[in-house]
C-alpha cells in the first residue's frame, strides 16, 4: 500500500511558515553551501520542486522518484493561485483539501472538500499512476487532521526560531510516536530526519 509522508521545512520551535504565511526567513547558508544543500534534495525528491521552477533547477524532465500524488491544503495552494499558478505540481496528481475553495482554474487540480481521512485512505488504496507515494506538502491543519494516516514525516530542521507562526501540526492534544529511521546534518546546518510511524 502506498504510503503517506508528510515532507516539510520547519524552524527549530515547529513552524513552518510565519504568521503570514512567510518561509524566507529560512536560513540557507552562503551561495555554495546553498546549492550544496538544494542540489542534494532535489535529487532525492525532484518531484517536490514546483513545475515552473524545474527547468532553472535543471530538474526539467526530471522523472517522479518517491511521489506520484500531492496533497495540500487551502493554505498552501492560495499562494499559488494569487501568483497565477493554478497548477503547481503538474507533473504529479494533485489534491487540495478545502471546504471553501470552490473550483480552481485548472482541471489538473481535484478540490476536496470532504473528510481528507476518507480521500487519504482511497488513495492509499488506488495504484497510483507510477506506483508511488502521496506527498503531503502542507499545511499544519491538514497534517493535524491526517495525523492518523500518516506513515513517514521527513522533516527538514533549519536553524533559526520562529516565534509564532503556522506550526508544523496545528492540532489538538494527541501524542503519536514515530521512530527515526534517518539523519543527516548538511554544511548550512539544516538537518533532515526521516521518520517512521
Amino acid at each position: 500500500m502506498r504510503k503517506l509522508v508528510y515532507y516539510i521545512g520547519t524552524s527549530v520551535d515547529g513552524y513552518i511558515a510565519g504568521p503570514a504565511g512567510e518561509v524566507d526567513f529560512y536560513p540557507v547558508g552562503d551561495a555554495e553551501q546553498s546549492a550544496a544543500y538544494a542540489a542534494s534534495v532535489n535529487a532525492r525528491y525532484p518531484e517536490t520542486v514546483p513545475t515552473p521552477l524545474r527547468p532553472h533547477v535543471g530538474l526539467a524532465d526530471a522523472p517522479n522518484l518517491r511521489f506520484d500524488t500531492v496533497l495540500m491544503g487551502s493554505g498552501t495552494y492560495r499562494p499559488a493561485l494569487e501568483q497565477g499558478l493554478p497548477s503547481p505540481y503538474a507533473h504529479l496528481r494533485q489534491y487540495v483539501v478545502s471546504s471553501t475553495l470552490g473550483a480552481v482554474p485548472d482541471p489538473a487540480v481535484t478540490v476536496a472538500g470532504g473528510d481528507p481521512l476518507a480521500l487519504v485512505r482511497d488513495l492509499k488504496a488506488q495504484e497510483g499512476p507510477e506506483g508511488r507515494d502521496i506527498w503531503l506538502c502542507g499545511g499544519g491543519k491538514l497534517a493535524a487532521a491526517l495525523l492518523p494516516e500518516l506513515d513517514e514525516l521527513i522533516i527538514k530542521s533549519y536553524p533559526v526560531v520562529a516565534g509564532s507562526g503556522i506550526p508544523l501540526f496545528d492540532g489538538g492534544f494527541d501524542p503519536t510516536r514515530f521512530r527515526v529511521s534517518a539523519r543527516e546534518t548538511f554544511p548550512n546546518d539544516v538537518m533532515i530526519t526521516w521518520y517512521e510511524a
